[in-house]
């Protein structure tokens, strides 16, 4: 009966133009003042937003998102989640992030579409194996998952690969069987729904222009495309807009802003088993719930606030797709997209305080942005809250630039020299 009146209503709704659905948060008008505005509605914004509500019992809270829920690099992602890295500064970060994924869908009562079918990041030589294997152990030795497979291993999982390939024969891989995707938009909307529901007011079309600062220099007000906005404390949330944003404040990161492309084919049937990514080059591949392919590789090789690429790019994409699986030189691309990355020194995120009183950064998430969204906001509204870093999250200092303690990963894409 349940299922009948659930397909009938779908119908009605599809008749009616879907006019009839409820909103799932609240579209606020902004008020006077907040004790905390967290800058930027993407995921890590409104997971900030959802924990400072449920984690840390804040009451006064805005997110101020200059488009709409979900227009930004929320919705222009290749949607991984995993946690192999191996410098002590992110493995920690980035398994608590993998642990939140695991319980986020109860916590949320949203449907994300978490589907943890593991990853596998190829090696090609006997020198890759070593740092595979090394890479392994520190996850071990964190209490993260890892397993070294052979060849043979590999190819009962991924038969369609080319493992005889000249250039690059595949020696074996290394897996995470927890790590996986989830649905980046459902992402959104579940922390939008969630911290609306805890009384967090969503602000969309609201633009920041500007910074208003006391005497003594610290950030009260921000002014905005929907008039001026009191804050106690204000946080940068903002991906590739980080540098600009924070130029308000007469502040300088050490950032650069890259765009980074994302393809995704026709649909097809299963044939992707989790994650694949390419030891000989920067490319990563999986399949979405519809049958599309989605991949993606390195970043343009020019700075950009564009969220589109070009066809250098595209060409050396679908070069090693085609060296890793020709198989699918036979699907047809469907579509293309561009996001903007926060790519800092090291390739480590930042999450602190700056010098600039009452202003806070979270940004240079350089390849790592997506999977890092649940911790990233649990680690921001800790910081914000009780103005201390969270311990999973204090090596990512933005001083640490000027005083060598690095976290020298870059990203941890998946780059012959590391994976």
């Amino acid at each position: 009966m349940t299922k009948r009146y659930s397909l009938l209503s779908l119908a009605r709704q599809a008749i009616s133009g879907h006019r009839g659905w409820m909103p799932a948060w609240r579209d606020a008008t902004p008020r006077d003042r907040y004790d905390i505005v967290v800058i930027g509605g993407g995921g890590h914004g409104l997971a900030t937003a959802y924990y400072l509500a449920k984690v840390f019992g804040e009451k006064s809270v805005a997110v101020l998102e200059k488009g709409w829920i979900g227009g930004g690099n929320a919705g222009r992602n290749t949607t991984i989640i995993r946690s192999n890295y191996l410098l002590p500064g992110n493995i920690p970060f980035y398994e608590h992030s993998l642990k939140l994924w695991e319980g986020l869908e109860q916590d949320l009562n949203y449907n994300a579409m978490v589907s943890q079918r593991g990853i596998i990041n190829l090696f090609h030589s006997d020198e890759q194996r070593d740092a595979h294997e090394r890479r392994g152990n520190a996850m071990r030795l964190h209490g993260v998952d890892a397993e070294l497979l052979d060849a043979d291993a590999v190819r009962k999982m991924a038969p369609f690969l080319d493992f005889d390939n000249a250039r690059f024969p595949i020696f074996g891989g290394l897996r995470q069987k927890r790590a996986g995707t989830a649905r980046h938009d459902a992402v959104v909307w579940g922390f939008a729904r969630g911290a609306s529901a805890r009384g967090v007011d969503i602000i969309q079309n609201c633009e920041v222009t500007g910074m208003v600062r006391d005497a003594s220099g610290r950030v009260v007000a921000l002014d905005t495309t929907r008039g001026r906005i009191g804050a106690g404390k204000v946080g940068m949330a903002v991906a590739g807009n980080s540098s600009r944003v924070a130029a308000l404040a007469d502040l300088r990161l050490p950032i650069e802003s890259h765009v980074l492309q994302a393809f995704v084919s026709e649909g097809l049937k299963p044939v992707i088993p989790g994650v694949i990514t390419f030891g000989a080059g920067h490319f990563y591949i999986s399949q979405s719930d519809k049958g599309g392919l989605v991949f993606g590789g390195d970043l343009d090789g020019y700075k950009s606030y564009a969220q589109r690429g070009n066809l250098p790019i595209v060409e050396d994409v679908c070069e090693e797709a085609m060296a890793l699986m020709p198989m699918i030189g036979r699907a047809r691309l469907l579509r293309s997209w561009g996001g903007i990355m926060d790519m800092t020194m090291d390739g480590s995120p930042i999450m602190d305080r700056t010098p600039v009183p009452g202003l806070y950064l979270n940004g240079g998430w350089c390849y790592g942005g997506f999977k890092a969204t649940p911790a990233s906001g649990w680690c921001f509204a800790h910081l914000l809250s009780r103005d201390e870093p969270h311990p999973v999250a204090a090596s990512y200092r933005l001083d640490r630039f000027a005083t060598g303690r690095l976290i020298d990963e870059k990203g941890s894409g998946p780059q012959p020299n590391l994976q």
